[in-house]
């Protein structure tokens, strides 16, 4: 799942996201969903969302673990 859609992410989901300050690299940091800062359902660059950890960014993968990206085919 590429975290454009809302209902894919909930609170405990492990994801990658891109923090604003690396949004020119692409460097992705990985973690758990704590809260979703998103309202609308779709976003075209990521639903934001906070991690456990307290950073904030945006949704890139939707992970099934912490290393493995979660791929949606069909």
């Amino acid at each position: 799942m590429d975290g454009q859609h809302r209902k894919e992410i909930r609170p405990g989901v492990h994801v990658e996201i891109i923090l604003k300050k690396d949004q020119r690299t692409g460097h992705r940091t990985a973690g758990i969903v704590k809260d979703i800062l998103t309202s609308a359902a779709y976003h075209s660059r990521g639903i934001k969302v906070r991690l456990e950890n307290g950073q904030i960014g945006r949704v890139q993968v939707v992970l099934l673990d912490e290393n493995t990206p979660h791929r949606v085919t069909g």
